[in-house]
């Protein structure tokens, strides 16, 4: 009797990690998102006009970064054992990473960045219900409230450019950035022994590739050079290793939950950074969506606390 591949049998979904480990999840994803949220500061004070090689050149970044951190962490053996291990899974992973990553540029040249926003909102929304579909993932009833006040935090945050540039090709291609999303966080917690960042390098090597096909030239002052570096290095390079550690240790609801941080925080960031004030609207959604989590983190610490504590004689 032959037997499949290990990456074409079927893996049951993942139990319930341990405290701890969930605990460092939701870290990690949450420092994905602080890192992601930095990247339209640092976009705001490039001087190319050119999309498409600032992505090749943020994406060759990030792709030196994942290579070296598993070249010092693994070796040049284990690197290689990596990337050959990760099988399907990983290669689903590296093909929503850049799907997401491409798509990106090309939706901003057909609708607003508000509209993509609108979109990313409803990954928590995508992944849970992915999550119970193929994880049998039990999504409680404080979770749903979460994620529907994360969806009505990130309406406010772009109310004021509803209306306005409605495209299909735009808008579509940011919903399939939403569902790529979702679908590469619950098939990195459906996967959980699997490591990720080659997924993830791959990915990102694919898209800058592609970027650099599309580009108008790659030459580029020192002071933007400087500006890739940690737009591609520390801004999707170290944001997407947290990512995918993090998101195998907790449900694929709360990961894609904490990951809405970056919308919420981007504006804080270019307001601190460039003194561009944000509206109103743009405050109060960023708030609902701050209390959303936060009141979720605490519920849930609350919860774990409860179950910890020894049963009385």
């Amino acid at each position: 009797m032959t037997h499949a591949p290990a990456a074409l049998m079927p893996v049951p979904g993942p139990a319930a990690p341990p405290v701890s480990e969930a605990r460092r999840g939701g870290l990690l994803v949450f420092g994905a998102a602080m890192a992601w949220s930095f990247g339209g500061a640092i976009a705001r004070g490039l001087e190319i006009t050119d999309p498409w090689a600032i992505i090749a050149w943020r994406d060759f970044f990030a792709t030196l970064l994942l290579m070296g951190f598993m070249l010092w962490r693994d070796g040049p053996a284990g690197t290689m054992r990596l990337f050959r291990s990760m099988g399907l899974p990983g290669l689903g992973v590296a093909f929503c990473v850049a799907i997401a990553t491409t798509s990106f540029v090309v939706a901003l040249g057909y609708t607003t960045v508000a509209n993509i926003l609108l979109m990313q909102a409803g990954v928590p929304l995508i992944a849970a219900l992915l999550g119970v579909v193929f994880l049998r993932e039990a999504v409680d009833a404080v979770t749903w409230a979460a994620i529907l006040m994360v969806i009505a935090g990130i309406s406010v945050m772009v109310s004021d450019s509803f209306g306005t540039n409605i495209s299909f090709i735009g808008d579509g291609l940011a919903l399939t950035i939403a569902v790529v999303f979702a679908a590469a966080t619950v098939i990195t917690r459906r996967y959980s022994g699997v490591r990720m960042t080659p997924a993830a390098c791959l990915g990102i090597m694919v898209g800058g590739f592609v970027a650099f096909l599309l580009s108008s030239g790659m030459r580029v002052g020192l002071s933007d050079l400087g500006l890739l570096v940690l737009f591609g290095a520390l801004t999707l390079g170290l944001g997407m290793a947290m990512f995918v550690t993090g998101a195998r240790l907790i449900p694929s609801a709360l990961a894609a939950l904490i990951s809405t941080m970056e919308p919420a925080f981007g504006p804080v960031w270019v307001w601190l950074i460039h003194g561009e004030v944000p509206a109103p609207r743009t405050l109060v959604g960023g708030v609902v969506v701050f209390l959303a989590l936060v009141g979720h983190i605490l519920w849930q610490w609350r919860r774990s606390r409860r179950t910890a504590l020894p049963l009385p004689n």
